[in-house]
C-alpha cells in the first residue's frame, strides 16, 4: 500500500533510468543542466517568485490556457496572449496524446500539423518537441511560463519541461486522473506523482523553487466545495511531502458569489491548518479561481458577461491568480484573438474592483463555516481509514466512496453524489453516496433544496441536476423549469 513518504533517492533514480526511456527525448535529459538553465531566469521570469509577489501585494494575476502543435506558432500564440492580452503568467497547455502517453501519435500530429500549415493537435506535444524545443518557447517571452495539461502518467513530461526551463507544473494524482481517465488506479497515479513531485523536490534542494499547481475544477461540473477542497488539501500534502515548496490550490467557480468567496476563504485557512498540522511550515502557498468551466453561451456578448462574473469573482475572494476563458468556449478551441479579448475583459472587470473590499455578512461566514466542517469531515475519514497516513487513506476512501467526485469517468470513483444548487444558487448535495458528512450537515442541505423545489413548484428530481448543467449555456444560473 502506498504511503505519504518521501521518495528514497535511490528509488527515484532506478525509477527514472525507465521514465527516460520511454521516448527518444528523454535521453537528452540532464537534472544538473537544468539547474545551470534555472538559475540563469531572472525572478521577474520565474513563477512561484511572481506568485508570492501577488500574494504579498494582494494581487490577482491573470493566465490564459493556449497551446499548439509547433514550436514557432505556439510562441507567437504565447506572445500575442502577452502583448495583446496582457497576460501576467503564460501557460502551455499539452495535447490530449501526449496526456495520455501515446507519443507516437503526436508525433503524427507534428508532422500533419506541419504539412496542413495549421495546428491539428488541440495542445502543444512538448516530450516530442524534446527540451531544446520547450527551451526555444520559455526563452522566447518575457513572463513566467507554466505546463499545463491532464495527464494520469505526467514523468516525463516533467522532466523534459523542468529541465527546459519551465518554472510550475499543473496536475496531481486525484486531480489529473479521476476527472481525466477511466482506468487509471488510483494508487498508480499517486506514485507517478510522488515522481514528478520528488523531482521538482530536488530542483527545490538545489536552490530552485518550481511552483505546483493541483487541478482545482476536478470535472468542473456542479463540484460541491468540500471535495475539491478536500482533493486539493490532499494533493497539497502529498506534494510538500516529496519536497515542493511553492504550492498553488486552485478552486471552479460555482456561479454564486458568495459560496464562491467562502470556499477560496476555506481552501486558504485549512490548507495552512493541515500543511502545518502535519508539521510544515516552509512553504509558499497561493490560490488560483478558474473561471466557469462549465458550458459557456454561444453568444458571444453573453459569454464576455460569464467571464466578467469570473474575474469579479476572483478579485473578491482575493485570489493570487484567475484562470481566464475566452468567448468561444462554446465553440471548440478559441483563436488568440479570443483569447486575448477574454483576457481584457478580465482585466477591466479587475481593475475595477480591485481597490473595494467585500462586506464578510453573515452568509458569507455560515458558507465558509460549513464548508470548513465538511471538508474536516471527508479529511478525518481520510486519516482514520488511512491510519494516519493521508496517501494509503486517499486509495482507501477512494475505493470506499469516502471520496466521490461528481460526473467523473474513473471506474473508480464510485460515482454516487448527485448535487443540485439550491434557490439562491448554492452548490448543494442531494444524494451524499457514501461520503460522510455528518447528519446536521445533510439535513440542512435538504432543507435548501426543499426551499427551491417549493419555488418552482416541482418535486426534488434528477431533472434539477440536469437543468443546471445546462444553465448558465442558456443565460441563467439555476435551472428553473419554463
Amino acid at each position: 500500500m502506498i504511503k505519504n513518504e518521501k521518495l528514497d533517492l535511490k528509488e527515484f533514480y532506478e525509477i527514472r533510468k525507465e521514465v527516460l526511456q520511454t521516448w527518444p527525448t528523454g535521453q537528452n535529459v540532464s537534472i544538473e543542466e537544468g539547474l545551470k538553465l534555472h538559475r540563469t531566469i531572472p525572478e521577474e521570469r520565474r513563477f512561484a517568485w511572481v506568485m508570492k509577489k501577488a500574494r504579498e501585494k494582494r494581487k490577482t494575476l491573470l493566465q490564459p490556457r493556449a497551446g499548439v502543435a509547433l514550436i514557432e506558432d505556439h510562441i507567437k500564440l504565447l506572445r500575442y496572449l502577452e502583448t495583446e492580452g496582457q497576460a501576467d503568467l503564460l501557460p502551455t497547455t499539452i495535447d490530449a496524446y501526449t496526456r495520455q502517453n501515446r507519443y507516437e501519435e503526436a508525433e503524427k500530429g507534428i508532422e500533419k500539423s506541419k504539412q496542413a500549415g495549421t495546428s491539428l493537435l488541440n495542445g502543444f506535444p512538448a516530450v516530442n518537441h524534446g527540451v531544446e524545443g520547450c527551451r526555444r518557447v520559455v526563452e522566447s517571452v518575457s513572463r513566467p511560463v507554466q505546463v499545463r495539461h491532464g495527464t494520469p502518467d505526467a514523468r516525463l513530461l516533467a522532466e523534459i519541461t523542468l529541465a527546459a526551463g519551465f518554472t510550475s507544473f499543473e496536475g496531481g494524482g486525484i486531480s489529473y486522473n479521476i476527472p481525466y481517465a477511466k482506468r487509471v488506479p488510483v494508487e498508480k497515479s499517486l506514485r507517478d506523482w510522488q515522481y514528478v513531485d520528488r523531482l521538482v523536490g530536488l530542483y527545490e534542494e538545489n536552490g530552485i523553487r518550481i511552483n505546483r499547481e493541483p487541478f482545482g475544477p476536478l470535472t468542473g461540473t456542479l463540484v460541491p466545495p468540500c471535495i475539491s477542497i478536500a482533493i486539493g488539501i490532499i494533493e497539497g500534502l502529498l506534494a510538500i511531502k516529496q519536497g515542493v515548496r511553492s504550492i498553488t490550490l486552485g478552486y471552479g467557480q460555482g456561479g454564486n458569489i458568495i459560496q464562491d468567496v467562502a470556499a477560496i476563504t476555506a481552501l486558504r485557512e485549512l490548507a495552512e491548518e493541515y500543511f502545518r498540522q502535519e508539521g510544515f511550515d516552509d512553504f509558499e502557498l497561493t490560490t488560483v479561481f478558474h473561471q466557469w468551466m462549465g458550458g459557456f453561451p454561444e453568444d458571444e456578448a453573453k459569454a464576455f458577461s460569464v467571464i466578467a462574473l469570473g474575474a469579479i469573482v476572483a478579485r473578491l475572494s482575493g485570489a493570487e491568480k484567475v484562470i481566464v476563458k475566452s468567448p468561444h468556449e462554446a465553440m471548440g478551441i478559441p483563436t488568440k484573438e479570443a483569447n486575448a479579448q477574454g483576457l481584457r475583459a478580465t482585466r477591466q472587470a479587475i481593475n475595477m474592483v480591485e481597490d473595494q473590499v467585500i462586506f464578510k455578512p453573515e452568509a458569507l461566514e455560515s458558507e465558509v463555516q460549513l464548508i470548513k466542517a465538511e471538508v474536516r469531515s471527508l479529511l478525518n475519514k481520510v486519516y482514520e481509514i488511512g491510519q494516519g497516513d493521508v496517501a494509503a487513506g486517499t486509495v482507501a476512501s477512494f475505493e470506499a466512496g469516502l471520496l466521490d467526485v461528481p460526473f467523473a469517468p474513473s471506474i473508480y470513483n464510485h460515482g454516487k453524489i448527485i448535487p443540485m444548487r439550491d434557490n439562491e444558487g448554492f452548490i448543494r448535495i442531494f444524494n451524499k453516496g457514501n461520503l460522510p458528512l455528518p447528519e446536521d450537515i445533510m439535513a440542512y442541505h435538504r432543507q435548501k433544496l426543499q426551499e427551491r423545489a417549493r419555488a418552482e413548484g416541482r418535486a426534488i428530481s434528477f431533472e434539477m441536476v440536469t437543468d443546471d448543467i445546462y444553465a448558465i449555456s442558456k443565460g441563467k444560473l439555476v435551472g428553473r423549469p419554463k
